[in-house]
């Protein structure tokens, strides 16, 4: 499904690796396709997404996001 782009999908780059995503797309949205383990941190562009603003976050092509899972332990 998400892997696959359409005319329909947006691509950008997910953790270093191409990934498409049905159109219109925002951080919302790509956590729910990619339903990362708690906690994790989303990042666009560099630039950190706090938790409340991810529905406001759109995607664009192109553009570069990272989903980082903390580690803890010691």
């Amino acid at each position: 499904m998400a892997e696959h782009p359409t005319e329909s999908s947006i691509r950008i780059c997910l953790n270093g690796e191409a990934f498409a995503l049905p159109a219109p797309a925002t951080v919302a949205s790509l956590v729910a396709v990619r339903q990362p383990p708690p906690p994790f941190a989303v990042e666009v562009n560099k630039q950190l997404v706090r938790r409340p603003n991810y529905g406001a976050t759109e995607l664009r092509d192109g553009d570069e996001v990272e989903i980082v899972t903390l580690v803890g332990g010691g």
